[in-house]
């Protein structure tokens, strides 16, 4: 469900996102047509791809997960914001508000880039709204938020948040009473090993798992090989961040040629699945049902049938 604010919309708003999920909350509640600028990884809806990019990375984003591992932290360790925003595109498009986060600065330009990027803008004082969202609830809260900020009013963001919840419930009412729980591990990163974390576990937990290394609404941790073998999960979800479905098989493929890739049960059981991470679990946002959903599918195949099977994952 879409929800519409055009009526509460000020004539003179101008929205820039520099983060794929607020885009998509600007989207959801109905206030598109007010987005004039995007970070360079907002891609959904479609219509977006046509704004003009206001951030670039300072890194090459191709390669092994190895290789963008190493590069992204070469740049931390000699102090160096990972994303460029463009103060120049920015000055042009005349912003009254600008969404961001202050959650990772591997995602995406981080708060302070951008406080020092609006602090150079002339003849503007951009509105700068920054995302934190780590569980469920807080992306709710967000969606209120937002709503509040651009347009002075939440009534339609709790009629997309009701709409939201009410097909997250629909979900976990088909999976709630089926025992004994399949133990998941999440793998938000190949090389190094990373299990996801934050809102992850929880949606896990929704679908009917039981999710593991993880902790709800923490950050995600690096995984080491021997604690990978050692819990020995029913089920592995790979969902590298930033990665579609053919980065995540290239991924998955460099990961299994790592000598104790054959022990793992899930291996051995053919219960290894790949997942478009960047369009649906990595973004904070109201995908997250829909991740919820994949998720019930993988678990739960012969009572949860979704449509998103071959699209958004598939059995590696």
């Amino acid at each position: 469900m879409v929800s519409d604010l055009r009526s509460d919309l000020r004539s003179d708003l101008r929205i820039v996102s520099l983060i794929p999920s607020a885009t998509e909350i600007v989207y959801a509640l109905g206030l598109g047509e007010a987005l004039v600028g995007r970070s360079h990884e907002c891609d959904f809806p479609a219509a977006v791809k046509a704004l003009p990019a206001c951030t670039a990375p300072r890194f090459n984003p191709s390669g092994s997960s190895r290789d963008i591992h190493d590069r992204v932290s070469a740049l931390l360790q000699s102090a160096l914001s990972i994303y460029q925003v463009r103060t120049e595109v920015l000055q042009q498009l005349q912003p009254t508000h600008i969404l961001t986060q202050a959650q990772c600065e591997v995602c995406a330009a981080s708060l302070s880039e951008v406080e020092a990027a609006v602090a150079t803008l002339t003849q503007i004082s951009p509105q700068i709204i920054s995302l934190q969202p780590a569980v469920l609830a807080d992306v709710w809260s967000d969606m209120r938020r937002v709503a509040a900020a651009l347009t002075a009013s939440e009534r339609s963001a709790e009629a997309l948040v009701d709409a939201l919840q009410l097909r997250l419930q629909c979900c976990c009412d088909r999976v709630r009473a089926q025992l004994p729980q399949q133990t998941v591990a999440c793998i938000e990163w190949s090389e190094p090993l990373m299990a996801a974390g934050n809102w992850i576990p929880e949606l896990v937990t929704l679908a009917g798992g039981h999710p593991l290394f993880a902790k709800v609404g923490q950050p995600s941790s690096w995984l080491s090989w021997g604690d990978l073998l050692a819990a020995d999960p029913d089920v592995m979800v790979m969902m590298p961040c930033g990665y579609d479905l053919a980065q995540t098989r290239q991924a998955t493929q460099q990961l299994a040629q790592e000598a104790s890739w054959a022990k793992l049960k899930a291996v051995q059981d053919c219960r290894i699945y790949l997942t478009d991470g960047n369009q649906y679990f990595n973004r904070p946002g109201p995908r997250l049902v829909d991740s919820l959903e994949i998720l019930a599918e993988i678990l739960h195949p012969d009572d949860c049938q979704y449509g998103y099977a071959l699209k958004a994952w598939k059995l590696y």
